[in-house]
Parts: structure tokens; sequence; C-alpha cells
């Protein structure tokens, strides 16, 4: 009972993270790359493409080892590319031309959507069952409707507090499936990085 416990909340915590990574990529990497783009015509805008480019093997890095302590999904090891040597602009060059930036930028850039849905999943699959099954505790003391019926007696609340348990074994069963998915969305973002070449 302890064991599924913590791995439930791992899992709360892993779709949490998966969201909270997911916005920072996604605003991140829009606000960088506009401004080093509307950048680029002064002497800041290309060293500071170049560095956000050079980040993309760090976060993917964060993201493979995030994913295996919290779903257990082996994802082989990701090896970032070794540092260019030379001038600036050659090192600029080599990073902007290297599809496995762009390759990651984008799917990191997806998982905003993959976040939004994990926090819509993580209310609706955790925190929704367990505000039903708090409802004989709360009923007293707040004015409960659900959908426009009053939760004002006993009966109805522990009906409600019911249907709250049966919602909590269902969505903890569907909940673990959804952070194998986003294993699994790791696993295929990196292999995907992985296959192109320089």
């Amino acid at each position: 009972m302890k064991k599924r416990l913590v791995r439930n909340m791992q899992n709360v915590i892993f779709l949490l993270l998966t969201f909270t990574t997911g916005l920072f990529y996604f605003c991140f990497y829009l606000v960088s790359l506009t401004l080093g783009v509307s950048l680029s015509f002064t002497l800041i805008g290309i060293p500071l493409l170049t560095y956000v480019m050079r980040t993309t093997q760090t976060f993917v890095q964060y993201e493979r080892i995030q994913t295996k302590i919290y779903t257990d999904i082996s994802i082989e090891p990701y090896e970032g590319k070794q540092p260019i040597d030379g001038q600036l602009w050659l090192q600029a060059k080599a990073e902007l031309m290297d599809r496995r930036n762009w390759s990651a930028i984008f799917w990191l850039m997806q998982k905003l959507v993959i976040g939004l849905v994990c926090l819509i999943g993580t209310v609706v699959l955790y925190i929704m069952p367990l505000i039903l099954i708090l409802t004989p505790f709360l009923a007293p003391y707040i004015n409960i409707q659900i959908l426009g019926m009053p939760i004002n007696t006993l009966t109805k609340s522990l009906s409600v507090m019911v249907i709250g348990l049966a919602l909590a074994a269902l969505g903890l069963w569907i909940g673990e499936g959804a952070v194998r998915m986003c294993g699994v969305y790791t696993r295929h973002m990196i292999k995907a990085i992985k296959g192109y070449r320089v």
C-alpha cells in the first residue's frame, strides 16, 4: 500500500513537472530565438543564437534523466556533441546548421501541448476524486453543488464519496498510463534526435 501511494505521488509530480518543463521550454525557445534572430543584425544576435542552440543538449539530457527516474522506462544514453573549437562565427554556423539542434527544439517545444494535457489530467484524475472523497467532511462547512445539485445531506455526500472512490481507482490506472505515454514520448524524442547525423 505504501509503495503504491509513493508511486502515485511520483506520477502526480511527473505530470506536473511535464507541464512545468513544457511551458519553460516553449517560452525559453520562443523568446530567445525571436530575440536572437531580431538581434542578428548586431553583434549580439549570432552569439545569442549559438548559446541557445547549445542548451538543447542539456535539456534533452535532463528530460532523459527525469523520465528514467519517474517512469522506470529504459532510454538509451544521449551523448552530446563535442564542443566546436575555432572562431565564434564558425561555431555559430555549425550550431545553426546542425539539424539535431532544430529537431531537439521542435520536440522540446511540443512538450507544452503534452504538458497542458498532463495538467488537465492531473486535476481530473487525481485532484477531483480527492475532493469528491472529502465531500462528507466538507459539506457541513461549505456549500457544495455538483452539476447544480446541492450536496446538503449525509446520503448525498456519501454517494458523492463513493463516486469519488470509483473515480480515484480509475484515475490511478489512467494516470499510470499517461505517465508511461510521456516516457515513451521522451524515448521517441531521443531516438529522433539521435537519428540526425552531421
